[in-house]
C-alpha cells in the first residue's frame, strides 16, 4: 500500500515537472523573459537562470555559441556559457542609462547557433535613492529692492534630483526668518517650484542682508537632502517691474525647422528711466536643462532662436518661462510663460472640401435629393493622387461620383423624419491609391428641417378636475396641457374652449382660457350647492401652415366647503330668536325630557354634522345634553333649596375643517305639578295642529318626489336597455365605472345612518377626503344621510370627510344623526 502511494507521488511529480516544462518552452517561444535588478548592483550579481527559465539544454549551450548580441559599447550584462546564467557585467546607474524615466527597461537578444534559435530578455533596472537632490548653485544672492510691498513672491532655483518617483524633491524647507517664509507651488517631484514670500516689508536701513538656508528633501528612507545658502541683499528704490507687451504668448512652430530660426520675438517694457529701465531677457530659474539645449534667448532683443533639433514625435509642444529684468541695482524681474506648439509635417494627404453645402434640408425630401457637393484633390501625382471617397456611418445619405473626377454628390438614399432624428453628423473619408494609403476625413452636420406633419397631443385624455367651491372670480382653476413634437412655429401651440350650442353653453361662459400656457380660470365663484359637475372640450391648435389641431374633453366636479352655519329650527321665539322657554313640574324625576333642540345645515357629510354642547348653565349638576340628539334632561330631582328658573345656552356647531355654529338659548321654569300640566295641554294642544298641517304637506311632498324618482328610474332602464353594446354614452361617465350594476352599502355612525350607493369599485378603491361630486338633495320626512358612491369591493374605503356622492334627506323635524 505504502509503495503504491509513493509510485502514485512520483507519477504526480513527473507529470508537474512535464507540464511545467512544456508551459516554460511555451512562455519562451510566445513571450519575452522579464527580470529585475536594482541600480548600482555590483558585477557578477545573478540576475536569472536563462537556460532554465527558457527550458535550454545547459550542457549545449557553450558547443552552440550562446551569447548576447550587443554593439560595440562595453555590454552591461553577460551569459555564462556553461550554467545559462544572466549576470550584471558592469555596474549600473539607472539614471545614465534611462534619464528620467519613470520604467527603466533593457532589452537584450540572445542568440543560440545549430541551429539558430533567438531569445529575448528585458531586465528592468529599479531605482535606488543613490543621489541626493542638487541646486544649480551652492549659493545664490537675491537682491531685492526696499520698496517691495510685503506678499511678494520671488522664485528661488528648483533643486533637482536624478532619482524618480518618491526619490525625487518631495519639500522644501527654508531657516527662521523674520521677514520671509517659503511657499511651494507645483505638483510632484521636480515640478514642485519654491518662491521665497515676503511677510513684512524691508527696511534697509535697518537690516540690508538676510541669510538663511533652503533645503530640499526627497521622499527615500532615510531621506537624502540638498542645500543652498540664499544671501538676500536690500536695495534702494528700483520700483518698475518690467512688463510684458502681451499676457501670453502662443506661437507654433513646424517640426524638423532648422537651427536659427526666429521662433518668436517677446518685448518686456519698464516705465523706469537709465538702468534701471534697460531690459535683459534670460530663461526662467526654473527652465530645464534640455530645453536650454534647444531654444537660446537673445538677451537684448529677446528673440527665441531654435538651437537644436526639433521632432514632433519626440515632443510636441513647449513651455518656456521667460525672464524679463532690468538692470537697476536691484534687478526687478519678470517671469511670463511662452508655450510653443510644434507643427507636424507629413506628405500630401487627400483635401476635401464642401464646394456647396446644404446645412438644413426639410423632412419630407424626396431620396435622391442634393445635400452637399464635395471636390477631393490630392497634390500628388499618379496613384498617389488618385483618391476614392464614401461616406463611413450608416445614415440615409450616400456620395454619388460626377461626371467631373473627383467630385461627389451627397444625396438623400431612403425618407427621413426629424421626429426620430434631426441632425446626422457624417464623417467623408478620402484615401490615396499610394502605399501606405494616405487619408482624411471631413465632418460635416446636416439638419433635418421641420414640417407641420404631427398633431398636437393633450398630455391626458380626457382631463378630470375637482374644484372646491367658492373659488375667487378670476383665478385660474386648473389647467391641461398640450405637446406637439414637431419644433418652432410647428409646435407653437394656443389653446381655447370650444363653445357650441350644447347644454354646458351657459356654464362654459363662465370659464375663460389662456391661449398660451393653457391655463382655465373661472370668472365666477362655482356653488356646490348648485351645480356638481359639467363637461366642456379644449382645442389645442399649432402655428404650422397649415395648423393642425386636437380636443380633449375636460370633466369638472364641484367640492363642497363648510360654507353653510347651522340653523337653530327649535327654540324660535316669536321676533325670530333662537330662544324659548320650558316649564317642569318640579316633581320630575332623574332623566325627564325637558326639550330637544332642533338645527339643521345646508352642507353634507362631516361638514352638515351637527354637535350640541352647554356653553352656560345655571346648574351642571341639574340639567344634561346630549351632543349628538339635542335633547335635554334632568340629571337629578329638584330639591327646595334649587332656583325655580335656570337658563341654559346651547351652542350648536358643524365638524368641518373650520367649524361653523349656532347658539340657543332655553330658559326652564320649574312649576307646581298643577301649573305644569295646564301649561303642558295648551302647548300639546298648538303643537298637534301644527304638526297635523306639516304632516299634510310632507305628504304631498313625499309623493311627487316618489312620482319623479319611480319615472326617472323607468326612463333610465329603458335607456340602459336601448344602449349599444359598446356602452358608450353621450353623458359624462366616471373614470372608474367598469359598466357593472349599482350595489348599496348601509352602515351607522353613532345615530346616523348612512347609505352607499353606486358602480362597483375595484379593490383599493378611495373615496378621496373632501370629495363632494354628484350630491343629489331630496325632500323627505326624516334626514337620512344617504351617501350614493361607487360600489366597492373588498378593500374599498371611506377616508373621514369623504362626501363624494352623497344623499342628503330633510324632514318635518330636522334632528341631526337621529
Amino acid at each position: 500500500m505504502e509503495q503504491r502511494g509513493r509510485e502514485a507521488r512520483r507519477e504526480r511529480q513527473r507529470w508537474v515537472a512535464c507540464m511545467f516544462a512544456l508551459v516554460l518552452v511555451w512562455s519562451g517561444a510566445s513571450a519575452q523573459i522579464k527580470y529585475s535588478i536594482p541600480e548600482e548592483s555590483k558585477e557578477g550579481t545573478v540576475v536569472g537562470n536563462i537556460a532554465k527559465d527558457l527550458g535550454l539544454d545547459k550542457n549545449t549551450l557553450k558547443e552552440r555559441g550562446y551569447r548576447i548580441v550587443t554593439g560595440s559599447a562595453e555590454p552591461l550584462f553577460q551569459v555564462n556559457q556553461n550554467d545559462g546564467i544572466l549576470y550584471v557585467n558592469q555596474k549600473i546607474d539607472r539614471e545614465q542609462v534611462c534619464e528620467e524615466s519613470n520604467t527603466c527597461v533593457i532589452n537584450l537578444k540572445t542568440v543560440l547557433e545549430n541551429p539558430l534559435e533567438i531569445h529575448y530578455v528585458a531586465v528592468e533596472v529599479t531605482d535606488v535613492n543613490d543621489h541626493s537632490p542638487s541646486f544649480p548653485e551652492t549659493h545664490k544672492r537675491i537682491e531685492i529692492s526696499e520698496s517691495v510691498p510685503p506678499g511678494t513672491r520671488f522664485q528661488l532655483q528648483a533643486a533637482s534630483d536624478a532619482d524618480v518617483g518618491v526619490y525625487s524633491v518631495q519639500q522644501y524647507k527654508l531657516t527662521h526668518n523674520d521677514h520671509f517664509r517659503l511657499e511651494v507651488i507645483g505638483g510632484d517631484g521636480d515640478g514642485k517650484n519654491p518662491f521665497l514670500f515676503l511677510q513684512k516689508p524691508l527696511d534697509r536701513e535697518v537690516m540690508k542682508r538676510h541669510t538663511f538656508t533652503l533645503t530640499a528633501v526627497d521622499g527615500g528612507k532615510p531621506p537624502r537632502s540638498g542645500t543652498v545658502e540664499l544671501t538676500v541683499d536690500i536695495l534702494d528704490v528700483n520700483d518698475n517691474f518690467p512688463i510684458f507687451t502681451k499676457d501670453s504668448y502662443l506661437v507654433t512652430l513646424n517640426e524638423n525647422a532648422p537651427i536659427g530660426t526666429t521662433v518668436i520675438q517677446v518685448n518686456a517694457t519698464d516705465l523706469d528711466e537709465g538702468s534701471n529701465g534697460d531690459v535683459i531677457y534670460s530663461f526662467g530659474n526654473n527652465v530645464k536643462s534640455k530645453i536650454r539645449k534647444i531654444f537660446i534667448v537673445d538677451a537684448n532683443t529677446g528673440e527665441i532662436i531654435v538651437n537644436g533639433p526639433i521632432d514632433f514625435e519626440v515632443k510636441d509642444y513647449y513651455e518656456i518661462h521667460i525672464q524679463a529684468s532690468d538692470k537697476g541695482s536691484a534687478p526687478l524681474t519678470t517671469d511670463k510663460s511662452l508655450k510653443v506648439k510644434i507643427i507636424d509635417l507629413n506628405d500630401n494627404t487627400p483635401e476635401i472640401e464642401v464646394t456647396s453645402f446644404s446645412d438644413a434640408i426639410t423632412e419630407d425630401s424626396r431620396p435622391g435629393t442634393t445635400v452637399a457637393l464635395i471636390s477631393v484633390n490630392d497634390l500628388d501625382s499618379g496613384l498617389n493622387g488618385k483618391v476614392i471617397c464614401f461616406v463611413s456611418e450608416d445614415v440615409p445619405f450616400m456620395l454619388t461620383p460626377s461626371l467631373q473626377d473627383n467630385m461627389y454628390s451627397l444625396v438623400t438614399k431612403s425618407s427621413l423624419d426629424r421626429e426620430k432624428q434631426n441632425r446626422f453628423d457624417l464623417t467623408i473619408v478620402a484615401k490615396d491609391a499610394g502605399e501606405p494609403v494616405l487619408s482624411s476625413e471631413k465632418a460635416i452636420s446636416v439638419i433635418v428641417s421641420d414640417v407641420n406633419d404631427n398633431r398636437p397631443k393633450f398630455l391626458l385624455s380626457p382631463y378630470t378636475f375637482y374644484v372646491t367651491e367658492n373659488n375667487p372670480p378670476g383665478a385660474s382653476v386648473f389647467s391641461v396641457k398640450a405637446s406637439d413634437v414637431d419644433e418652432d412655429d410647428n409646435a407653437l401651440i394656443s389653446y381655447h374652449i370650444l363653445r357650441d350650442g350644447g347644454g354646458d353653453r351657459k356654464l362654459t361662459s363662465f370659464l375663460n382660457i389662456n391661449s398660451e400656457n393653457g391655463d382655465i380660470l373661472a370668472l365666477k365663484s362655482f356653488d356646490f350647492e348648485t351645480l356638481k359637475t359639467f363637461q366642456f372640450q379644449v382645442v389645442a391648435t399649432d402655428s404650422g401652415s397649415p395648423s393642425l389641431s386636437s380636443n380633449v374633453t375636460v370633466n369638472v366636479f364641484i367640492l363642497d366647503q363648510n360654507d353653510n352655519a347651522p340653523v337653530i329650527l327649535y327654540p324660535v321665539s316669536s321676533n325670530g330668536s333662537a330662544e324659548g322657554v320650558e316649564e317642569i313640574p318640579r316633581n320630575v324625576n332623574a332623566g325627564h325630557l325637558v326639550t330637544k333642540v332642533r338645527a339643521y345645515d345646508a352642507d353634507i357629510g362631516y361638514n352638515g354634522w351637527l354637535l350640541f354642547s352647554l356653553l352656560e348653565v345655571t346648574d351642571h349638576s341639574l340639567f344634561g345634553l346630549d351632543r349628538y340628539t339635542g335633547q335635554i334632561r334632568t340629571l337629578r330631582s329638584f330639591t327646595e333649596t334649587d332656583e325655580a328658573e335656570h337658563k341654559l345656552l346651547i351652542l350648536v356647531k358643524d365638524n368641518g375643517n373650520i367649524s361653523l355654529s349656532a347658539t340657543a338659548t332655553v330658559v326652564v321654569k320649574a312649576v307646581e305639578p298643577k301649573e305644569a300640566f295646564a301649561a303642558s295641554d295648551v302647548k300639546s294642544a298648538a303643537k298637534d295642529d301644527e304638526e297635523n298641517n306639516v304632516t299634510f304637506y310632507l305628504m304631498i311632498t313625499l309623493g311627487s318626489v316618489s312620482a319623479l324618482f319611480l319615472i326617472s328610474i323607468i326612463v333610465l332602464i329603458v335607456m340602459q336597455c336601448s344602449k349599444p353594446t359598446d356602452y358608450s354614452s353621450k353623458y359624462l361617465q366616471d373614470v372608474n365605472y367598469d359598466g357593472t350594476l349599482c350595489n348599496s352599502i348601509q352602515y351607522r355612525s353613532g345615530d346616523r345612518r348612512y347609505m352607499l350607493v353606486g358602480p362597483r369599485m375595484s379593490i383599493g378603491s378611495t373615496i378621496v377626503p373632501g370629495s363632494n361630486g354628484n350630491t343629489l338633495v331630496v325632500p323627505g320626512r326624516r334626514q337620512v344621510s344617504g351617501e350614493v358612491g361607487p360600489r366597492m369591493s373588498i378593500g374599498s374605503t371611506i377616508v373621514p370627510g369623504s362626501n363624494g356622492n352623497t344623499l342628503v334627506v330633510p324632514g318635518r323635524r330636522q334632528v341631526s344623526g337621529e
